[in-house]
């Protein structure tokens, strides 16, 4: 556990870097000000049931925290049901996209991310995974997203990663994560066309 504060600590402290950067050369004023991303964006999951909550921290970098069904799977198996997703999202691609003059409204675009999801025991619906019936598992890794949220609010989400899944009770191992929603984002979001201060 402790491997895995260092390394999320590492990873804020580079993003923050790399964003603060590229703010103080061109607006050392408002590096805390979130141009792109919305401040605060819940969003209901409607293809996996879940909620997602997702905080603008910086101007690239936001973290989310979100509960739904989940699927696991690593070399010991697979296990599906409810987990906790927590992700420190930097997204790369905004500038481009404006150019482009791309909606970035919503927090549309592309990101990495440092990633955790905790797949409970409490509500398991299959696993072919040998153990306690008590047992959790914990993703700890990387993945690449992209996120779409559309003018009607319906937004998707989809990214792939690799990692290292700890288990409580069952072995370790490493494997990939897919996750992928399909919901209706509930809060109001900034204006398709962005302004600047």
């Amino acid at each position: 556990m402790r491997k895995d504060r260092i390394l999320w600590c590492c990873f804020l402290v580079v993003m923050t870097l790399t964003t603060g950067k590229g703010q103080t050369e061109n607006n050392a004023g408002n590096f805390f000000g979130i141009i792109n991303l919305e401040r605060h964006q819940v969003t209901f999951n409607m293809l996996s049931p879940g909620l997602n909550y997702e905080i603008g921290i910086t101007k690239n970098v936001s973290a989310s925290g979100g509960l739904g069904l989940g699927y696991a799977t690593y070399e010991e198996g697979y296990a599906v049901g409810l987990t906790l997703h927590t992700r420190l999202r930097y997204y790369h691609n905004f500038n481009r996209r404006l150019r482009k003059n791309r909606n970035v409204s919503g927090n549309s675009g592309n990101y990495f991310a440092a990633a955790r999801s905790i797949f409970f025991s409490q509500v398991r619906l299959a696993t072919n995974i040998d153990g306690p019936d008590d047992f959790n598992l914990g993703f700890y890794g990387t993945t690449y997203g992209v996120q779409r949220t559309y003018e009607n609010g319906f937004n998707f989400n989809a990214e792939l990663g690799v990692g290292y899944y700890l288990g409580d009770g069952v072995p370790n191992g490493y494997g990939p994560l897919f996750n992928f929603t399909f919901g209706w984002v509930a809060t109001k979001r900034k204006s398709r066309t962005p302004t600047f201060d």
